[in-house]
């Protein structure tokens, strides 16, 4: 998303939840910059990279369908992508000490761009 004053996008690492055939969303501080941005733009852009098994990455843009309140089951089910499942509940009840509300902001998936560098 574009960073307002001529500054370059924002660019910050993010956790998002996708599930094939649904539409991918993330949780950010309902007060944070960086909701700021997506609502004054109404878009914004994923990118993923993984480097096992083989170099590759995926970046998804479109815009925004929905705004609603971050749920604890929103938390708990993101946690759940990253963390082992002994971290979630302890990763959940500092979340919900220490970030504040949240907002879920889904993505309507416009575009893609993947690549495959392979075995290099």
């Amino acid at each position: 998303m574009e960073a307002e004053g001529g500054r370059a996008p924002l660019t910050i690492p993010i956790w998002y939840q996708y599930t094939p055939g649904k539409k991918p969303w993330v949780l950010t501080g309902t007060g944070s910059r960086k909701l700021g941005l997506i609502r004054a733009a109404g878009r914004f852009t994923l990118m993923v990279d993984r480097v096992e098994p083989t170099l590759r990455y995926v970046a998804v843009s479109g815009a925004v369908v929905d705004y609603v309140d971050g749920t604890r089951d929103d938390l708990r089910e993101m946690a759940a992508r990253y963390l082992p499942e002994e971290k979630v509940g302890p990763y959940v009840e500092m979340a919900e000490r220490e970030h504040g509300p949240q907002t879920r902001v889904t993505l309507d998936p416009q575009q893609w761009l993947s690549v495959d560098l392979g075995n290099i």
